[in-house]
């Protein structure tokens, strides 16, 4: 059974906007905190936002005041919201839950599920 479901990436020009949507089962949104993760090819994949069970949130550096990570707790959805898109955006994107941490300057989810991805493609 899939537990965790991404939709809403693509393709946008540099500059655009894009709301990716994750669907979550409720075994798994009750009790884990969430995130969105992207990987690029040739990179390492990398935390983009992630989100407690209270709602507190983190961003990596380099989506700071672009991405806005949020949730809506009646439907089990986890969004990200991504403005001012870059080329540096395109990756695959996946949405993640878990209930475990590390602390490395930021705190970074360690996911126990995962998301199929969504891909999204900025073009420059």
């Amino acid at each position: 059974q899939v537990q965790l479901v991404e939709s809403g990436g693509g393709s946008v020009q540099a500059g655009g906007s894009l709301r990716l949507s994750c669907a979550i089962s409720e075994d798994i949104y009750d009790r884990n905190a969430m995130g969105w993760f992207r990987q690029a090819p040739g990179k390492e994949r990398e935390q983009v936002a992630a989100i407690d069970i209270d709602g507190r949130t983190t961003y990596a550096d380099s989506v700071k005041g672009r991405f806005t990570i949020s949730k809506d707790d009646d439907k089990r959805t986890l969004f990200l919201q991504m403005n001012r898109l870059k080329s540096e955006d395109t990756a695959m994107y996946y949405c993640a839950a878990g209930a475990r941490w590390i602390w490395t300057g930021v705190a970074i989810l360690k996911p126990d599920y995962w998301g199929q991805g969504t891909q999204v493609t900025v073009s420059s």
